[in-house]
C-alpha cells in the first residue's frame, strides 16, 4: 500500500456502515472534485453527514456513484460523416 492510498474502514453508527469521502473516492476510482460535482448534480438524493459536518456515504451511496462511474451515454450524430469529436 502506497502512502497515498487510504485504508477502508468504515464506521458503524446504529447499525449501519458509513464510509467517509476519501474512501468512496477511493474505492470507486474517482477524484475527491469529481464526487463534489456529482453530488452538485444531484446522483444522490440525501446526504449524511456526522457532526463534525464531514460527508458520509453508505453502501446504497456506493452503488449508485458506481453506476455513476460506469454509465455510457450514447449520441447519435445526424451526419457521421461531419463528425466533430465532442
Amino acid at each position: 500500500m502506497s502512502q497515498y492510498e487510504v485504508y477502508l474502514m468504515p464506521r458503524k453508527i446504529n447499525g449501519q456502515l458509513y464510509y467517509k469521502t476519501s474512501e468512496v473516492c477511493q474505492k470507486v476510482g474517482i477524484s475527491r472534485a469529481t464526487l463534489f460535482r456529482w453530488l452538485r448534480e444531484g446522483i444522490l438524493n440525501t446526504v449524511y453527514t456526522d457532526r463534525r459536518g464531514w460527508r458520509l456515504f453508505t453502501e446504497g451511496d456506493l452503488s449508485k456513484i458506481h453506476a455513476e462511474v460506469n454509465r455510457i451515454e450514447v449520441k447519435h450524430h445526424s451526419h457521421p460523416d461531419k463528425y466533430t469529436g465532442d
